[in-house]
């Protein structure tokens, strides 16, 4: 620990802290994380294959998976032929800056807190309160300085990757105490809204987890810009810029201008009701108005059943208007790709080619 000792401080875990992340997470103290959440954590793809830069999809449906979409923005933007040589080590490094990335974000540039599991129990819980044998004992590793919590992370990077390491929990976990439990619920307007949607034995994340990993706050209204922050919000000035990684849905809703157009081409995208991956590997796309006329993107679901990215050609400049107008593009008949219909919230209008690939519905 003592290479540590400059940058990293260890926060205490109290008799209150738990009760209020699990009231935070689920609206109360008694709710547990299921076995599939308890098992999920970020594998990688088989290394030096088609979808090696890429994670295995959990059959928890959870925005974590942000990580994986944050996790190609070193290297997306590479010819597409080289991100199917990265090994083993590049994959962990990868997910290593992600998680940094996204932790120190949410620690609002000046800090980053790690969770991990430790042998020795730091609390005994309440009676109120039902053990999980997982959480009494997390211990919390504050970091103020993002290279020191990266390299952290690194060195204990099998922490969040092997099975039944709780990974997709921890990281979870860090994400909250880097953005601190008190801010959240300030994000949240204290409304008592939960972060976590239990229903029927499933549980899902809302968009205010999604928002915390990809804008670093907790806002119920940010994804679809339906609610600026006050004049007086301290998340204003990260609110108006554009992010590194992007999110695109298919819905009424529409998402906010600065997602939709990211720094980098690459999109989280929320499709029937899942999470999966857009991006391109032209890292000028989105910056130059002449690159945007005929390019290529390409998508990843997560599914194993998927062994390489589909590859799309999108044309913002084909004769859309002279398709049959009669028909309704919803109606059995001429049922477009949900993927497709995300795209056109961003491109209106543009024709999609899947290249010989058999189209995601």
């Amino acid at each position: 620990m003592a290479e540590w000792a400059p940058v990293l401080a260890l926060l205490p875990v109290t008799s209150h802290t738990k009760p209020g992340l699990r009231k935070l997470l689920f609206g109360n103290v008694s709710q547990l994380f299921s076995c599939e959440w308890a098992k999920a954590c970020f594998r990688f793809r088989e290394p030096y294959s088609d979808l090696a830069y890429a994670f295995e999809a959990e059959k928890v449906n959870i925005s974590v998976q942000p990580p994986g979409s944050r996790f190609p923005a070193p290297c997306l933007c590479l010819l597409h032929h080289r991100l199917c040589r990265v090994s083993q080590q590049e994959q962990g490094e990868a997910l290593a800056a992600a998680m940094a990335d996204t932790l120190w974000a949410a620690g609002g540039g000046e800090r980053a807190v790690i969770c991990l599991v430790t042998v020795a129990v730091h609390v005994v819980p309440s009676n109120d309160y039902r053990v999980d044998n997982f959480t009494e004992r997390i211990q919390l590793f504050e970091f103020s300085e993002k290279a020191a919590a990266q390299e952290f992370i690194l060195g204990h990077i099998n922490c969040f990757k092997d099975e039944r390491s709780h990974g997709v929990i921890l990281f979870l976990y860090s994400l909250l105490f880097s953005r601190t439990i008190e801010r959240v619920q300030e994000d949240l307007d204290h409304t008592g809204t939960p972060l976590l949607k239990c229903s029927f034995g499933n549980i899902t994340c809302t968009e205010a987890v999604l928002s915390l990993i990809l804008m670093g706050r907790a806002s119920l209204h940010e994804l679809d810009g339906s609610q600026e922050p006050g004049p007086s919000d301290e998340g204003i000035e990260a609110w108006r810029q554009r992010g590194l990684v992007g999110y695109l849905r298919w819905s009424r809703a529409q998402v906010c201008p600065r997602l939709r157009t990211p720094r980098l081409p690459i999109w989280l995208c929320s499709i029937t009701g899942r999470h999966s991956v857009l991006f391109g590997t032209d890292s000028q796309l989105l910056s130059d108005w002449k690159r945007e006329r005929v390019f290529h993107l390409y998508f990843y679901n997560g599914q194993l059943e998927q062994t390489k990215a589909a590859h799309l050609t999108v044309d913002t400049h084909s004769h859309h208007w002279e398709e049959d107008q009669s028909e309704d593009p919803s109606s059995p008949g001429k049922r477009c790709p949900s993927v497709e219909m995300a795209i056109r919230t961003k491109w209106a209008g543009a024709t999609v080619s899947w290249n010989g690939t058999d189209p995601f519905f």
